[in-house]
This record gives structure tokens, sequence and C-alpha cells, in this order.
């Protein structure tokens, strides 16, 4: 009987890639870039391992949300003070904090734990079309 293959820390090889939300759902868009930061897109995949690749998203000022989710999804903080509860529609993210409307939909698709944390890490989120990781020479993704 053959063993399963376990990957180890060492032997992972990351790669950057570039997806452009332009137009793109959230959810579909999370999910995709939460695959890749998991590494589940890999024949290598590990569970217990961080064996994912650098994810930059661009354009996400640009992203679509479907039905009335613009008016009726609300995204909930709290200061832990008494009367602390920020309350504010996704038309509201999407126009004032579009990198942190991304982060938080793809950081709640992660495992939660170090592991969670230390993929996370692995995503950069830029609000235009700009971003400083051409020396990373990322691969576009469709």
């Amino acid at each position: 009987m053959k063993n399963s293959y376990m990957q180890r820390k060492e032997d992972v090889a990351r790669e950057w890639w570039v997806i452009d939300a332009d137009g793109v759902s959230l959810g579909r868009l999370a999910t995709k870039v939460a695959t890749v930061l998991r590494g589940k897109h890999k024949p290598t995949y590990t569970p217990h391992i961080d064996g994912g690749d650098c994810v930059i998203v661009i354009n996400a000022s640009k992203i679509n949300l479907t039905g009335n989710k613009l008016d009726d999804k609300i995204y909930y903080d709290h200061s832990r003070y008494t009367g602390g509860l920020r309350e504010r529609t996704a038309r509201k993210m999407r126009d004032n904090y579009p990198v942190e409307m991304i982060e938080r939909a793809v950081k709640g698709m992660l495992p939660k734990g170090r592991l969670g944390r230390q993929m996370y890490k692995k995503l950069f989120v830029y609000a235009d079309s700009e971003h400083p990781h051409m020396a990373q020479k990322p691969k576009e993704m469709k």
C-alpha cells in the first residue's frame, strides 16, 4: 500500500498571482483568493502546511455585489465600549474602504488560528490598478 504525499514546509514553492477585481462578484473573488492562499489549487496540498501562493488583488474599488446587497448588507464593528457599535452598509464600505471589504471576505474563508493568520499575511489588496510588487514578477490569474 502506498502512503499519501505529505508536503514539508521546506519544500513549498510560492508563486505570486495578480487578480483583477474589476466587475467581479465579491464572493466569487473571495473564494478564488482563499483557495490560492491555502494552496488547494496545487497537487501538493497538505492541510496542516501553509503551501499557498501570494495573491495581489487590484481594482478593489470596482468590486461588484449582486441583488440589493449594496444597501442591505451591513458590516458591524464594536469598540468594546458602551454604545461603541458602528454599522456601515456595503455601499459605504465599497466607496470608502474597498480594501477592508475584500480582506474581510477572504479572511472569513481561511482557517481560524495561527495557520490561517499565516496564510492571511500573503494577501495584498489595492483599491486601484497600481501595486508595488512588480519585482516579484506576478502572473495574471483570470
